[in-house]
């Protein structure tokens, strides 16, 4: 029995890699919430029974990509860090475009439903929309 333990855990590690300690902790945190961002987007397109992809989706890619690059540089591994270095910004730029079009979203008067903002007509009540402010 000593014999599996010490080839499971040589010193303290498990399969001979560090399971432990501060940046291994981030490394995980940063592939869960990366993860995670898959289980959301799921979820609001099963919700709505079309392909959806929510501002949270947007986020947590956002964090986990952040996380996953400061995990890289502290590895000190180019490589790595180069794979990771610039996902953010589509991720920046795709929640920029996004609470950009929340912002622009028509209120309909006669039912207070959300509209598109290239909307003319109320989705929900067929109310003429106010034409965009230029």
């Amino acid at each position: 029995m000593d014999s599996i333990t010490h080839w499971l855990w040589p010193d303290g590690r498990f399969c001979g890699l560090t399971w432990l300690g501060f940046w291994t902790g981030i490394g995980w945190l940063a592939n869960v919430i990366f993860t995670s961002r898959f289980l959301v987007q799921w979820y609001a397109t099963e919700k709505r029974k079309q392909v959806t992809v929510p501002a949270i989706f947007w986020w947590l890619s956002l964090v986990g990509a952040l996380l996953i690059l400061s995990y890289a540089i502290s590895r000190k591994d180019l490589v790595f860090i180069f794979a990771n270095a610039f996902n953010w910004i589509p991720y920046s730029r795709n929640l920029v475009i996004h609470y950009r079009h929340k912002n622009a979203e028509k209120t309909c008067a006669a039912c207070g439903e959300r509209c598109n903002p290239r909307a003319n007509y109320c989705p929900n009540c067929g109310a003429r929309l106010p034409a965009p402010a230029v």
